[in-house]
């Protein structure tokens, strides 16, 4: 049996992982930037304005002092792991963008590219199997740092993602159950059949619950305010990350602003219609710039969802640890059972 190998195909994919890595990076640097922004506007200050124009250069000198601050690894540390949690927090932060449709197909030099690294039927399945991945490289770097602070931090991160992922793949469920797929790509497709410019069909209609149970989820995954326990200054010294310096501090600082940008992304796409562009009938444009105005479209509510994000960190004050047990244990998973048991129901009840 001849094996032939598409070299072509191979180059695009390679292009657009390097594409996607790269952008996926440099919005996570300058989300630090725009959230210290957002806070000083909320708090009535200027926030960061000497480095550059109007501060643009901030995350560039963080990044540039990270680099250059001293490397300390400690004497009765497990080096091996404490040098692979950081590094396997910010792999797995990445590789869950594999599955996002970013736009819809591209065409050069003869050839239509598809703006999706990997189209897979389970793609919900894989991002739920790399974001539970990700746990194990703030437990790996906690435990490795042979801090108890660290080590309580660690166990926090565990238990709060635990718990939240249960919620949060349950009100997934109830959504499948309407969509009949797990593929992402077919959700895009779906909701751009729809009236009013499409946005009837955006599964934030049909699924409100759902969305408002999956969004209290992502806070909590992405360890922000107010869920933020696992490195609660106040109480931890500084969590799970407490012995960490230099640049393996900044892979866990990355990693947690590119999971914020990953789940953004992830709802922007579940729920608000991935790239579609609301009242934009895209077979009237040549393919290009289609897709260009897809991708826009998918980055204006990214940006908003980012936005909330931020927002939220800083309004919000920390919960306390019980609390945060109690709304996950006690109010989330109850919540998303009903809304299956709706769900499946309603389906039951109008398709007989």
């Amino acid at each position: 049996m001849l094996l032939v190998i598409d070299w072509a195909m191979i180059l695009e994919k390679f292009v657009l992982i390097t594409v996607v890595v790269m952008a996926s990076l440099g919005i996570a640097m300058y989300t630090t930037f725009a959230e210290r922004k957002v806070a000083a506007i909320l708090q009535d200050r200027r926030g960061p304005n000497r480095a550059g124009p109007f501060g643009l250069l901030q995350p560039l000198a963080d990044g540039l002092k990270l680099f250059f601050k001293e490397e300390i690894i400690p004497n009765f540390s497990s080096k091996s792991l404490f040098i692979l949690g950081p590094g396997l927090a910010m792999l797995t932060a990445i590789m869950t963008s594999a599955v996002i449709p970013w736009g819809d197909k591209v065409h050069f030099f003869n050839r239509d590219i598809s703006l999706q690294i990997a189209d897979i039927n389970i793609g919900i399945l894989y991002v739920f199997g790399v974001v539970s991945l990700g746990v194990y490289g703030i437990m790996i770097g906690s435990w490795a740092s042979n801090n108890k602070f660290s080590l309580l931090g660690g166990l926090r991160a565990a238990s709060q993602i635990i718990s939240y992922e249960l919620a949060m793949g349950i009100s997934l469920i109830a959504l499948l159950m309407v969509t009949g797929t797990l593929s992402l790509k077919e959700m895009v497709l779906q909701q751009q059949q729809g009236g009013w410019g499409g946005l009837l069909s955006w599964n934030v209609l049909k699924q409100p619950l759902g969305f408002f149970i999956f969004i209290i989820c992502s806070f909590a995954e992405c360890n922000r305010t107010p869920f933020d326990l696992p490195e609660a200054e106040n109480e931890l010294i500084g969590g799970y990350h407490t012995e960490y310096s230099s640049m393996k501090l900044g892979f866990y600082l990355f990693a947690e602003y590119i999971n914020m940008f990953i789940s953004s992304v992830i709802m922007a796409t579940l729920f608000f219609g991935g790239y579609d562009m609301p009242f934009v009938n895209e077979a009237n444009l040549s393919p290009n710039i289609a897709a260009l105005v897809g991708i826009i479209a998918l980055m204006a509510k990214v940006v908003f969802f980012i936005f909330v994000f931020m927002w939220v960190r800083w309004t919000i004050p920390r919960f306390r640890y019980d609390q945060l047990m109690h709304l996950g244990w006690r109010i989330l998973i109850p919540l998303a059972l009903f809304n299956m048991l709706v769900t499946g129901g309603l389906i039951l009840y109008f398709n007989k």
